[in-house]
């Protein structure tokens, strides 16, 4: 009976992961797939997070069903957050927002309400992006084209060219932007150029769909997110997701949302019922523990601040990191520039290396990079930095170790 279904060949960066696990080197380092990493090498529970768990479990409230649109006080929790608490969207109820399962739960939600309500609309994302934004958008029948962004030679955006490419689209055009810590690049958009692409979205009519999966682990909570309130402010349709699998390092337990900003109280209600119909189509209501501790941390004033005090720490190590590997490269690779280490922003770092050096680095030195030279930053630590940096330095041609 099912002897004509294709084996799915897996997914790239989960893949890669899976070899990582399997692999015996024994000064391996994951720098492959989207996870913090404390110092020790160990995926953080967070102080806060452990509180608001000890909290939910005294509290021993039953294990019910949780609404179409997910616990209210995680809603608005996450909406004071990406918004800001003195939004006047929010304050006019013009914003509806739902629990999703993770970031890409709320991207294929948003993904089907777009194709649902604006069939005649395609989507562009960057070139290139995180590979799993084609996969969700292209499943939920939407056509997926490219823009320009990443500049090989001055490692930065092309800026001019994809205003161009935004100014060209019909109206009802969707353009999937990301707010801060571009995924894979790590190199975000001035707010110069943001100004840019708010007025080219007003005057062609599009639709923007801001992906936030790493708000705080750029400049700072609220720096972060200055694009979605922007937009926002300026009146734009923008359709938001959000995940705090990293900022609150609850992976397993898939905490996102999905915001979409309407004209109207009336219009927002309307968008809310649907979304929480496609909720019903799929998985009839999201989980509760995650969301419990999410909404625990962000409601509470002193847990709130200590939640930031701890998302603080990852950003500044996370920089640090940064600075530690340009340091030891210039080094060993005098006459290289590695100045984009520093540049670029949040967990990922576009190296420029090749694929057949990502290769060797793997199967030399068991250090894990995406093929496409992606490397995430957030897997390095003073233990392991050095071998990072001596690794890569003998395969590009310096020093050896």
């Amino acid at each position: 009976m099912y002897d004509h279904i294709p084996a799915y060949p897996g997914d790239p960066i989960l893949s890669l992961f899976q070899d990582f696990q399997r692999d015996a080197h024994p000064s391996k380092v994951n720098l492959s797939i989207g996870l913090y990493y404390d110092d020790a090498g160990r995926i953080p529970v967070l102080g806060s997070t452990r509180i608001a768990a000890d909290r939910v479990r005294e509290a021993d409230a039953p294990h019910t069903y949780l609404p179409m649109e997910g616990l209210a006080a995680y809603r608005q929790g996450l909406q004071r957050l990406v918004f800001g608490a003195d939004c006047a969207a929010l304050a006019e109820g013009r914003i509806a927002t739902l629990q999703t399962l993770g970031g890409s739960g709320a991207l294929r939600l948003g993904a089907e309400f777009v194709k649902r309500y604006f069939p005649d609309s395609a989507i562009w994302i960057s070139d290139p992006t995180w590979d799993n934004h084609r996969v969700i958008f292209s499943a939920a029948g939407l056509d997926v084209h490219t823009y320009p962004y990443y500049d090989a030679q001055t490692n930065g955006v092309r800026v001019d060219a994809m205003l161009a490419a935004f100014d060209a689209l019909p109206a009802r055009s969707v353009v999937l932007l990301q707010p801060c810590c571009h995924n894979p690049t790590g190199i975000d958009l001035t707010r110069d150029t943001w100004r840019d692409v708010i007025d080219v979205c007003q005057r062609r009519g599009l639709i923007p769909f801001l992906d936030m999966a790493y708000q705080g682990f750029g400049d700072g909570l609220a720096e972060d997110a200055w694009a979605v309130r922007a937009m926002t402010d300026a009146g734009l349709p923008v359709i938001v997701s959000n995940s705090f699998s990293k900022n609150f390092s609850l992976y397993g337990e898939r905490v996102g949302g999905l915001s979409v900003v309407c004209a109207s109280a009336s219009a927002s209600a309307t968008v809310l019922s649907q979304l929480q119909a496609g909720v019903r189509r799929t998985y009839s209501s999201p989980p509760l523990f995650g969301a419990q501790l999410v909404a625990t941390v962000l409601n509470d004033d002193t847990l709130r601040a200590q939640w930031e005090n701890e998302v603080a720490g990852v950003r500044e190590r996370i920089k640090r990191m940064r600075g530690a590997l340009k340091t030891r490269l210039d080094a060993q690779l005098p006459g290289r520039a590695f100045d984009a280490l520093v540049t670029q922003r949040g967990m990922f770092s576009y190296t420029g290396i090749g694929a057949a050096d990502v290769d060797r680095l793997r199967t030399e030195h068991g250090v894990y990079l995406l093929r496409s030279g992606r490397m995430c930053i957030a897997g390095l630590n003073d233990a392991n930095v050095d071998h990072v940096a001596a690794s890569i330095a003998a395969v590009l041609g310096g020093a050896g170790h």
